[in-house]
């Protein structure tokens, strides 16, 4: 039997075929092109799962499920979407609207973008074999989604593990979420670049300048590289960034204590530039027994972690 995988972005829509083994069989794509209506955005769901299912030369009765990771507060239970404000969605019936074009052969189970990707991470990649697992997405923002026990941490009200928006620096940038302070302020790949420029604009003979060409150059690279070549307030810049990680990454270890935290997004690309220093100050501020450390670990299934976690709802 085989799983659909649905990754609901807010600049494509991606929809893959999974086997039985978490192995990706085919996966199609199409631009979300919004503003639009949610039934616009549908019935192209419909259409790419049908060229999905063509790709991979399957048919419907070897569907055992098909699962959908939207951006947003989801309502798991019933299927519905309370809020997505990138997409413009609310209280949106997801899970009935494409289970009735499919005259309900099999099931539909929605769930946010940021918990399909855990999931995926958990059963086919990063963090595949461990009973508890957090992976957290460092992007524009700070996707996040845990498994505890092998339980999907959603909350009494379907927005649990969302660990981006809790606070590592009291009463210190102001976030759209209207707190001051939170991870995805001083964690973000946004964060970074904010980071860097700042620091730039502090140090005019920085090699970050040459690095960039300029400040709307700047991305999650510059300081790395300037650090590399001995460049002192590229290396301020790295070591902050790392610092308000492994504070954040190390009140995750204490609140949940899981196997294996997977981080994910551009920056990973840094690989034990990043990990080693982020593992030392966690090994270091984390609470519990030293040989029972929290694995840090790096993402691996990179864009394909929400659509296989959607394809494979079902399993948790």
């Amino acid at each position: 039997m085989y799983h659909i995988g649905v990754d609901i972005g807010g600049t494509s829509i991606k929809v893959g075929i999974v086997d039985s083994n978490y192995n990706l069989a085919a996966d199609v794509s199409c631009k979300t092109a919004l503003p639009r209506s949610a039934e616009s955005v549908c019935d192209d769901i419909i259409i790419l799962i049908s060229k999905a299912m063509k790709k991979a030369n399957i048919t419907l009765s070897k569907i055992k499920n098909i699962g959908i990771g939207c951006p947003g507060t989801i309502n798991t239970g019933l299927g519905i979407v309370e809020y997505a404000n990138n997409l413009g969605w609310n209280k949106f019936p997801l899970k009935k609207y494409i289970e009735d074009k499919f005259e309900g052969k099999f099931p539909v189970l929605i769930a946010n973008d940021a918990d399909a990707a855990a999931i995926g991470e958990f059963f086919a990649g990063s963090a595949k074999g461990a009973d508890s697992a957090v992976v957290i997405t460092l992007g524009t923002g700070v996707g996040s989604g845990a498994i505890i026990n092998g339980k999907l941490v959603t909350g009494q009200y379907y927005g649990g593990g969302e660990i981006g928006h809790t606070v590592i620096e009291y009463n210190g940038r102001p976030c759209n979420c209207g707190r001051k302070g939170c991870m995805e302020n001083y964690v973000s790949a946004t964060a970074l670049i904010t980071l860097t420029k700042e620091e730039m604009q502090r140090s005019p003979d920085s090699l970050m300048w040459q690095i960039a060409g300029g400040l709307d150059e700047v991305n999650g690279k510059t300081p790395f590289d300037a650090k590399n070549q001995g460049d002192e307030a590229g290396s301020r810049v790295v070591e902050s960034y790392i610092g308000y990680l492994a504070c954040a990454i190390a009140n995750v270890v204490n609140i949940f204590q899981p196997e294996i935290i997977s981080i994910g997004g551009g920056v990973c690309n840094q690989g034990d530039n990043l990990l080693l220093p982020l593992r030392e100050i966690v090994k270091n501020e984390a609470y519990g027994s030293p040989e029972k450390n929290t694995e840090i670990k790096i993402c691996t299934l990179g864009n394909d972690a929400g659509m296989i976690g959607a394809a494979l709802l079902g399993e948790i």
